[in-house]
């Protein structure tokens, strides 16, 4: 069924187009998906703040208001958001040079992560600068994603074994040193830890329909409290607060705020590429359109509730936002669900969760962190091109060797990915035409042709021309020119100009003047409409109109030197009437 597109109304309040969904597939699927979701995002809320160092409590809470709010703003209703891996690691990660993990500033630091991560993407949102989160990459995202992946896996070996783990500036040296400890661990949190991970795996395997997550930590916790696996030394959840969070401004020194700033940015720029990569999916699938900015708006306002509400920032979760898609989801409805029965959670079943392991969450997370690893990935990088397989290989080895503080592998490999942007742009394509047997006017060197004419030489110049570019293009036009001992013009065949800026102008400026003292002229043909009035509007064009009003190729050469205009190939009495005589717009 092809639905309407939305008004200005629904598209500034997304949630009052629900009722127009409702009528045309009804809420059973909301429902039913809302329940689905919630039987998984309970246990994965508890995991992912064990993920942050973070009380367990903290995830309920980032499961509440959060989701609501993204549901009710957001753009895309099949988006489910609430705690999730990648945003939970780089929250831990960001905040450990800062504050002990079981200390008060550690969770006041994630709430105020939570706060600016969501004012900024609000304000990207609300200004519509979605396009800003173009900046990172899918190499990028790849590189920084895989090596996450294996640092989530990594870092919860120590609960799954029950071991401790010291803490310092670099992760992968504390994780040799917990290699040496092995023979200690705790034998107990082990069985339960490898016996909950095989059981979701063969779960997933043999009754993927099930909630294979609520099944199996469910039934551990019975166990646990069945055989006093706290007393004999097991790490369980413990205490959790009852009720529902307080809702307040965290207190917060503007100094801590400013040193939060480059990992709040890392963080706006991560969960909502996740949140990209769901939405488009889903919408893809459904043929529905997605209002990249709303959906800033609607992620934004949820980070922002997160720290309204003393929890860590979140993000739309690839799974959960798929499993919410399968079951049926349509609007926002189903995340309404799935926060009520949080909400049910944190008023009377939090008691239930006293005995539930910590190693069984560990069990929970490395299950998660199957789905995210793809080194197929860094390798299409290579294959798609150098540039782009240097910046997925970069993020993912700074990654790796910046951990705990991931944050600077994402930017090491964003700033890698501009620079190696930059210099392709300084170094843009230029070639020399000649008449091709096709009629075309193509690459001389490369087809080993010949120049259309003794007087005329033609360059090609592929490229905006800025001032990245304006050197390169004055470098190459008078190289061009020298290519004919007695060539009078140079012809610059322009159609891949999409913009000027007054450097460039200045450079065409520079090349006229030396053609003209070297008894040449210098010539147009393709120029734009955009270009042609950047021209005017300083006057150059008045300077360069006589021989730039020309659409093709061969037009030029009619115009140029009209007694000669096309010159016989070798073997061809007579040459084709060139393809490119046609108008270009």
């Amino acid at each position: 069924m092809t639905m309407q597109p939305p008004g200005p109304f629904e598209r500034l309040l997304p949630f009052v187009g629900w009722a127009r969904q409702w009528k045309a597939y009804g809420v059973r699927g909301d429902l039913i998906a809302g329940l689905t979701v919630a039987l998984v995002l309970i246990p994965q809320a508890l995991a992912y703040a064990q993920l942050a160092s973070l009380p367990p409590h903290v995830g309920l809470y980032a499961a509440l208001l959060p989701m609501a709010l993204a549901a009710l703003f957001g753009a895309c209703g099949q988006l489910s958001t609430g705690p999730v891996a990648l945003t939970a690691l780089l929250t831990g990660a960001s905040l450990l040079p800062l504050a002990r993990p079981d200390s008060p500033d550690f969770l006041a630091l994630a709430i105020l992560l939570a706060l600016l991560s969501g004012a900024m993407q609000l304000a990207l949102g609300v200004l519509r600068a979605g396009w800003l989160l173009n900046l990172l990459s899918r190499p990028v995202m790849a590189g920084f994603i895989n090596a996450a992946a294996l640092l989530i896996g990594l870092s919860q070996l120590p609960a799954l074994l029950g071991l401790e783990m010291t803490r310092s500036d670099h992760f992968l040296v504390d994780l040799w040193q917990l290699t040496r400890s092995a023979p200690a661990a705790h034998v107990l949190s082990a069985a339960f830890g490898a016996g909950a991970l095989a059981a979701l795996l063969l779960m997933r395997r043999f009754a993927p329909r099930l909630p294979g997550v609520l099944i199996v930590v469910a039934v551990a916790t019975g166990l646990s409290a069945a055989t006093g696996y706290a007393e004999r030394g097991g790490a369980v959840i413990g205490a959790i607060p009852p009720g529902l969070p307080e809702l307040a401004l965290p207190a917060f020194a503007w100094q801590k705020a400013v040193a939060l700033l480059p990992a709040a940015f890392v963080i706006a720029l991560v969960s909502f590429m996740e949140a990209t990569a769901s939405a488009v999916l889903i919408t893809t699938k459904t043929g529905e359109r997605w209002n990249r900015n709303q959906e800033l708006v609607g992620q934004g306002l949820a980070k922002i509730a997160a720290g309204f509400s003393g929890a860590m920032p979140v993000s739309a979760s690839f799974s959960r936002s798929a499993l919410n898609y399968a079951n049926g989801a349509r609007t926002g409805l189903s995340s309404l669900v799935a926060a009520a029965f949080v909400l049910a959670t944190l008023l009377w079943l939090t008691p239930l969760l006293w005995h539930l392991p910590k190693a069984v969450l560990a069990a929970v997370i490395l299950l998660v962190v199957t789905s995210l690893i793809d080194f197929r990935a860094l390798g299409r990088a290579w294959r798609a091109g150098r540039d782009d397989g240097l910046a997925s290989a970069v993020t993912f080895v700074s990654t790796l060797a910046f951990a705990p503080n991931i944050q600077n592998g994402i930017l090491t490999g964003l700033f890698l990915s501009l620079a190696l942007m930059l210099y392709r742009d300084m170094k843009p394509r230029t070639a020399l035409l000649g008449l091709h047997p096709d009629g075309t006017y193509r690459d001389l060197e490369r087809f080993g042709l010949e120049h259309p004419h003794p007087s005329v030489v033609i360059m090609r110049f592929d490229s905006p021309l800025t001032f990245v570019t304006a050197e390169t293009f004055e470098s190459a036009a008078l190289e061009a020119a020298r290519a004919q001992k007695h060539g009078r013009f140079l012809l610059i065949s322009a159609a891949g100009i999409n913009a000027i800026d007054a450097t460039g102008q200045d450079a065409i400026s520079v090349v006229q003047e030396r053609l003209r003292r070297n008894g040449q002229e210098l010539a147009f043909c393709g120029l734009k409409k955009q270009t042609i009035d950047a021209m005017v509007a300083t006057g150059l064009w008045d300077r360069l109109e006589p021989h730039a009003h020309y659409r093709t190729e061969q037009h030029a050469l009619d115009g140029l030197v009209p007694e000669r205009a096309q010159i016989a190939l070798p073997g061809q009495p007579d040459p084709p009437r060139p393809a490119s005589d046609r108008s270009i717009p």
